[in-house]
């Protein structure tokens, strides 16, 4: 049976064996947590948002994440997908020059979290890239500029800025001052079609052997319905069946074989309790797609929040 890494040692040791390829770099598919990971060493977190261990635990790996990255990489760019902007028909690209503006993507939080602050910078450049390959591959695609709405998450926020599925987890990873190092956001094919979004993965393997770190941020559950599935100890026995069969899933040697596990995840009994919505889950798609050939492997198994490199 597959010991996965689930505690500070483990995954400090899993980010440890990564392999050190600046000239081809993984991709990967990450826990981006809720906006209260902000607010993960606080005891001034509100009761009945289920946040305090799990969100605790994954800001602790977080912080060990963003900078094994940069070690490992020393990445000339960053491209993030999240699983909160979706387009239809056409693949945006934040085009936003040098300050990336916020999103504050959420509502009925603390006060706390909308004065929150991530300074960072996109590359003009680094847009035009990564929409060039995609039309290469017939995949329609334009910038997104600050004077534009990017489109919505699937709950009606719109507007220019990265969202909290990056700018949160990214101020625990990065700092919240991160300029050296340009950030360019792409939105999700908004149908959720799991090949549709495997094949915007696909599309982009060429930029991890240009310097390009391509993280791709998600949750494996994500049922704001059910606030027991929030934690581990209080989940129901179908979720963590479920988590259970991301994790295996993701940890299958051969390529074909990974792949058909992953998408055959969806038909899974658990997967609609898990996901009442797929917007959450298809950002492991993006990124297992632009992984290409390469091995994957599990850096970090926290509940609902997985952490999978893939491309190794």
């Amino acid at each position: 049976m597959n010991s996965f890494p689930k505690t500070p040692d483990t995954w400090q040791a899993a980010l440890a064996a990564l392999p050190a390829t600046p000239a081809n770099i993984p991709a990967f598919f990450f826990g981006h947590g809720s906006p209260l990971l902000a607010m993960a060493d606080s005891d001034a977190i509100p009761r009945g948002f289920g946040a305090s261990n799990p969100q605790a635990q994954l800001a602790h790996f977080l912080r060990d994440f963003g900078p094994a990255l940069l070690a490992k990489y020393s990445p000339k760019a960053i491209l993030v997908v999240s699983a909160h902007w979706e387009t239809y028909g056409e693949q945006l690209v934040s085009d936003y020059g040098d300050e990336n503006p916020l999103l504050m993507d959420y509502y009925g939080f603390p006060q706390a979290l909308y004065e929150l602050k991530f300074n960072s910078r996109g590359d003009s450049a680094v847009t035009q890239r990564v929409v060039q390959l995609l039309k290469e591959v017939g995949i329609s695609a334009r910038p997104s500029p600050k004077s534009e709405p990017r489109g919505e998450d699937g709950r009606g926020f719109s507007g220019p800025g990265l969202d909290h599925g990056v700018f949160v987890p990214f101020r625990l990873m990065f700092g919240e001052d991160f300029t050296d190092i340009p950030i360019v956001e792409m939105s999700l094919d908004g149908s959720l079609d799991p090949e549709k979004n495997w094949a915007l993965g696909e599309a982009l393997v060429k930029l991890r052997e240009e310097g390009v770190l391509i993280l791709s941020g998600g949750l494996t559950i994500h049922n704001l319905r059910d606030r027991q599935s929030f934690s581990e100890s209080s989940a129901q026995p179908i979720y963590k069946e479920f988590d259970k069969a991301v994790l295996e899933a993701s940890s299958v040697p051969d390529n074909a074989e990974r792949k058909k596990a992953l998408m055959d995840l969806t038909s899974h009994k658990g997967f609609r309790i898990a996901h009442p919505r797929s917007e959450h889950f298809v950002p492991i798609h993006v990124a297992a797609g632009a992984g290409g050939q390469g091995d994957a492997k599990i850096v970090s198994a926290i509940y609902g929040a997985t952490t999978v490199a893939f491309g190794l």
